[in-house]
């Protein structure tokens, strides 16, 4: 007989495996984004990291306010409640379509932005036509963040999979054709990487919405009125608020590292795009174990199957500093391999080499805070990461990195050393919250 460690390990992999393969594949279009610009210019491939900073920054409250279908479906899986799965999809696409409007507002002033916080004014101009392109793909991907996180809590992940897979392949292949000029296209540089990625945006939900039509038919068909009163939407929009502003605080400190980069030179921002990104292509791995961990956690408390919970846990944890040892292992032992793969450019490189065992040093930090997360919001607990990253990146992290960049002879790298301590902070405090959490009984949550 299987013993139920042996058992939930079994499951957990099962829908971690491909959780995470759509998480990487996310992030493998963005590393494609940059390998390519990268080929250009220092100064485009800066301009585009500028780009994708501030808008997936704007992106990101909307991804996190829509996640609070994570706990509400499982949990409701788990207790098998096919009515309340339904309901709260509905409510979902609702806030999906009234959350792109302002978001696609607060893109329009980009380059007054990036003038205010003191970015090199040659990039500006690029950066914030980048942007401008950007904007007519904000409610497809919203509506593709709805649905992959309704598949996720089905257990229902073929079709994310192959949806990933298809748009990587279009995604190179346009980038190609228009930041090159390729087959007659114009050449539009890092502009044309933007229209790439907004067109990657609608074939991600019409791909996914075809692929999983059978699994969401029954929820989306009819229309129920409760999906449309005004309470009921606004709790649903108060419980993934939190999770939206945790993840915009976590975020925003990369973000604010970034722009503090940027005032240092375009040769140091460049090699921080480098260094972030193969950084935050090892996260794809401990956020889809925290995803997955999400959905068995609430699939156990549905039920009311707490010492299940607690196992789900353990495991998910256990597997993200197991995974993360390896990404450390190999940003600390080569890093100038691992950057070659993301440009050819001496100066970024450079810069690159010396930020990537930093990378290595944070790694496990990194992994578990967002595992820890994940396992949160699986028990209906979606406060505790937002206070949490509100004291270790932005009351540590971000201030303790910006006096060693200005005020010793550390320069990018005490940005660095400041994103080390406030995943640190972060990542202790949530285990420890994990542990108290699912140490007493956890009931369902319910916005109805």
């Amino acid at each position: 007989m299987t013993s139920p460690i042996r058992q939930e390990l079994r499951l957990l992999t099962r829908l971690a495996v491909p959780i995470v393969t759509v998480q990487v594949g996310m992030m493998a279009m963005g590393m494609a984004d940059v390998a390519m610009i990268g080929r250009v210019s220092t100064e485009a491939l800066a301009a585009v990291a500028l780009g994708q900073l501030m808008f997936f920054g704007l992106l990101i409250i909307g991804m996190g306010i829509l996640q609070a279908v994570d706990p509400l479906i499982s949990q409701a899986v788990g207790a098998k409640d096919h009515r309340s799965i339904g309901t709260d999809l509905q409510r979902g696409a609702i806030i999906a379509v009234l959350l792109a409007v302002p978001i696609s507002l607060c893109a329009l002033p980009a380059g007054w932005l990036l003038e205010v916080f003191g970015q090199p004014p040659a990039i500006i101009p690029v950066a914030e036509s980048y942007i401008h392109a950007s904007i007519p793909g904000v409610l497809p991907f919203l509506l593709f963040v709805l649905l992959r996180q309704t598949l996720q809590a089905f257990s229902r992940t073929g079709p994310l999979v192959w949806t990933i897979i298809v748009t990587n392949a279009v995604n190179v292949l346009l980038n190609w054709l228009l930041i090159f000029g390729n087959l007659g296209f114009p050449e539009m540089g890092a502009v044309g990487c933007a229209w790439a990625t907004t067109i990657c945006r609608f074939l991600l939900v019409f791909m996914l919405m075809a692929l999983g039509w059978r699994q969401i038919r029954p929820h989306i068909s009819p229309l129920r009125r409760q999906a449309l009163e005004l309470q009921p939407l606004m709790r649903m929009a108060a419980l993934g608020l939190p999770i939206g502003l945790a993840f915009a605080l976590e975020y925003g400190a990369f973000m604010a590292t970034a722009l503090l980069m940027g005032q240092l030179g375009t040769r140091e921002l460049a090699g921080h795009q480098i260094a972030i990104s193969l950084a935050s292509f090892s996260f794809m791995f401990p956020v889809g174990l925290g995803a997955a961990a999400t959905v068995r956690v609430g699939y156990a408390v549905g039920r009311r199957d707490s010492a299940g919970a607690r196992r789900a846990a353990g495991i998910a944890l256990a597997g993200g500093v197991a995974v993360m040892t390896v990404f450390a292992t190999v940003f600390l032992a080569w890093p100038d391999a691992v950057a070659r793969m993301c440009s050819d450019q001496p100066e970024a490189l450079a810069m690159a080499v010396v930020l990537l065992p930093l990378a290595g040093v944070f790694q496990v930090f990194d992994g578990l805070q967002a595992v820890a997360s994940g396992v949160l919001r699986g028990a209906g607990d979606t406060r505790t990461p937002m206070f949490v990253h509100l004291l270790g990146f932005w009351a540590l992290g971000i201030p303790v990195g910006w006096y060693l960049s200005r005020r010793t002879e550390l320069g990018p790298e005490g940005l660095w050393w400041g994103l080390v301590l406030g995943l640190a902070v972060a990542a202790t405090i949530l285990v420890l919250r994990v542990r108290a959490r699912l140490g007493e009984t956890v009931e369902r949550v319910r916005i109805n």
